[in-house]
């Protein structure tokens, strides 16, 4: 077993939806959450402005990635994950009775033309991120993962991962410090 997750780790994403199209191995989809989960999140919850809604929509996004991609060729799986995920969230948005077209249209139109830089920006950063967090050591990763990505308190994460309080905490301060390390290494020599 984990051979082949170690064998699905290490296909690239054209190759995982090639997998999963031919033997609809949902370890592939598996592996998919595991590097397009942060971006599907960060963007649900930019426009829902909630996060148990957001965590809803990463799930919906997921299921429909699975019947998706049995019957449509993605070519680039990241712009297409982002397209269907901010799709989604307007479409939540419209159900939702506190807003009303105009005014959601006029969020997207602010959002477009005002933020655009910022979003750019946003996005470039949260790639870098995604690049360097399985730079981690296993352990600053797994905490890293658990306490910003599934917002898991310093107890649940020691529960989980048998690690001492005082362990998930040093795993997270220093994990956190890498990263800023690594982003900044990375930002100044692009």
């Amino acid at each position: 077993m984990k051979k082949n997750s170690t064998h699905i780790n290490s296909l690239t994403d054209s190759e995982l939806v090639l997998l999963y199209r031919k033997s609809h191995d949902k370890n592939c989809i598996g592996e998919l959450y595991v590097r397009y989960s942060p971006l599907v999140m960060g963007v649900s919850v930019k426009y829902l402005k909630n996060v148990t809604e957001a965590q809803d929509n990463l799930m919906l996004i997921f299921e429909k990635l699975m019947k998706e991609l049995k019957k449509t060729e993605v070519q680039n799986l990241k712009a297409w994950l982002y397209q269907i995920t901010k799709n989604q969230c307007l479409m939540a948005l419209r159900k939702n009775k506190n807003y009303s077209h105009s005014s959601i249209d006029t969020l997207q139109l602010e959002q477009d033309e005002d933020n655009l830089e910022r979003i750019e920006e946003k996005e470039r950063l949260l790639t870098l991120l995604e690049e360097v967090i399985p730079s981690l050591k296993e352990n600053q990763r797994v905490c890293i993962e658990l306490f910003y990505l599934n917002k898991k308190s310093y107890v649940e994460i020691a529960e989980q991962t048998q690690f001492s309080l005082k362990e998930v905490k040093s795993n997270i301060q220093n994990g956190k410090r890498n990263l800023e390390l690594m982003m900044n290494r990375l930002n100044s020599n692009p």
